[in-house]
């Protein structure tokens, strides 16, 4: 069985929605996670990384483990927290994918090769999903480019990697240009949230 790794920054994560208040954007980063988190608990058990008080409480009240990230980034937050899973498949989603549904989790880790790692790029070349048939597979590569320092260092390692086309992972949410396009495909926590933001 694999073990998913979502890590979250919290809402000063999201400084891009700028479009609308702090109180606005903290609302919809929860949202987002809220929906990113139940369809991985529907897949797989699954850790959450962050220091955000509020995301810890939605966490544990769905049913997901919650660590402490230890600051430095996104990559040191992941590496944390595989850092204390044992062997076995690996999956880290980011908590920006509203759209995603248990299929597409389920898909992901049976797309992982033997020994090696499956990923889904964002259409700006970073990474949304990553699938690793082992924890230590994983490095801190995220950033701009992630995706191609990714299979770089499958490369490097003898691992095979293979890109997963898994549309509601693709898309990742940095504006609001971009959540009102997927309005109508976001998750029930997202859309309720969307709802309630003054037009």
């Amino acid at each position: 069985m694999a073990t998913i790794v979502v890590p979250f920054r919290g809402p000063g994560g999201k400084q891009r929605l700028a479009a609308v208040s702090d109180e606005v954007r903290a609302a919809i980063a929860q949202a987002m996670l809220g929906d990113v988190l139940e369809a991985c608990l529907a897949s797989a058990p699954t850790v959450v990384v962050t220091n955000d008080q509020q995301a810890r409480d939605l966490a544990e009240e769905m049913g997901a483990r919650t660590v402490g990230d230890p600051g430095g980034g996104q990559g040191a937050a992941v590496s944390s927290a595989l850092a204390a899973l044992g062997q076995g498949v690996a999956l880290i989603v980011n908590a920006d994918l509203p759209c995603a549904e248990p299929a597409d989790l389920l898909a992901l880790a049976c797309a992982v090769p033997a020994g090696g790692m499956a990923l889904v790029e964002a259409s700006d070349g970073t990474t949304n999903a990553l699938g690793l048939s082992r924890p230590d597979l994983f490095a801190p590569l995220y950033g701009p480019g992630s995706a191609a320092r990714f299979r770089a260092h499958a490369a490097a390692l003898g691992a095979a990697v293979i890109s997963v086309d898994l549309p509601n992972l693709h898309t990742d949410v940095d504006t609001m240009e971009q959540l009102e396009l997927l309005s109508g495909r976001v998750g029930r926590r997202t859309r309720a949230t969307l709802a309630a933001v003054p037009s």
